[in-house]
């Protein structure tokens, strides 16, 4: 008999893949009951003939493939591949595979669903430095946040860094209950909100653990070169002119960066003037920095919500 092992990518999360108690695995086991078939933490041992070696790694290979682009493997997917079926046997959803930026967990289709942040996207792909500029519930966070998860997916960037400047909408951060962290948490819920939607609980903790994901308030960013990452910064309105500059200037090489911001929204105090509506007027001519601004008609939120923007927009606030 010949022995082949298969190793698993650091980023598999094993549960998913290999199934609860490793059902999934001993199904493909079951189909060749001639070979023998065990996983070891993320090494699969295949014992056997040449040709059932053969036929049992393209299967595996088929169900890997499945599961990096879907996120999930079940046990109908495992049927189907052990029948000679393959991927578009088990996509039912009517997305083209152009249009979808990653599918998320519980079989989410994450995509662009308007045209600006179909622009959005478009942006980012052609641009080192993007700026996605809108109201509330347009989509831009979201959106930027699949986008750096897909580069991240692809090999693009080795990690993403997300923060947001830690400005208090009308509470005092200093009364909040716990340490640093857990008084900024609540303020990048959004963040791993979309995250969680887009990456499998286990495999999300390895990448925070790890810091493949990093999620910190601005000022944190001092002082760092930011090499071969995505970066994201959000609320940027809430950034100070000097807290703009300093961000813009931590990209490194193989960088690329998305701002998004909402020019209604400044919790600054009144004298100050938002970093973002300052770097928007310095920047706008320079080669290489792409602008998308969003408006009501992204809203893909409850239906209301574009009439309260709409609302607002009238009253000149």
């Amino acid at each position: 008999m010949v022995e082949k092992i298969i190793t698993l990518d650091g980023d598999v999360s094993l549960i998913d893949f290999l199934g609860v108690e490793n059902t999934n695995i001993k199904e493909v086991a079951a189909a060749f009951p001639m070979s023998k078939i065990i996983s070891r933490g993320n090494e699969i041992r295949i014992k056997g003939t040449t040709p059932e070696i053969s036929r049992i790694t393209d299967i595996l290979e088929s169900l890997m493939q499945h599961y990096q682009r879907y996120g999930k493997l079940t046990h109908e997917n495992v049927q189907t591949y052990l029948s000679g079926g393959n991927e578009s046997d088990q996509n039912s959803v009517p997305v083209s595979d152009d249009e979808v930026l990653v599918y998320g967990t519980k079989g989410i289709v994450v995509r662009a669903k308007t045209a600006n942040q179909k622009k959005l996207v478009e942006a980012a792909e052609k641009s080192d430095l993007v700026f996605a500029i809108g109201p509330a519930g347009t989509g831009k966070t979201y959106t930027a946040v699949a986008i750096a998860v897909r580069a991240l997916k692809n090999k693009e960037v080795r990690k993403i860094i997300i923060t947001r400047p830690a400005v208090e909408a009308g509470e005092n951060l200093g009364f909040l209950p716990g340490d640093l962290k857990e008084k900024i948490d609540p303020y990048l819920r959004p963040i791993y909100d979309a995250l969680d939607d887009m990456i499998p609980a286990e495999k999300l903790k390895f990448y925070l653990e790890n810091r493949t994901i990093e999620i910190a308030p601005l000022a944190y960013m001092r002082g760092r070169t930011l090499n071969n990452a995505f970066i994201l910064l959000d609320e940027a309105q809430n950034t100070t002119a000097m807290q703009m500059k300093m961000f813009l200037t931590r990209m490194g090489p193989s960088s690329k960066a998305i701002i998004t911001g909402d020019r209604s929204q400044v919790d600054l105090p009144k004298h100050q003037k938002s970093g973002l509506s300052e770097s928007i007027g310095i920047l706008r001519d320079i080669p290489g920095i792409a602008f998308v601004e969003l408006d009501g008609r992204d809203v893909v939120r409850h239906r209301l919500v574009k009439a309260i923007i709409s609302a607002y927009e009238k009253a000149g606030q």
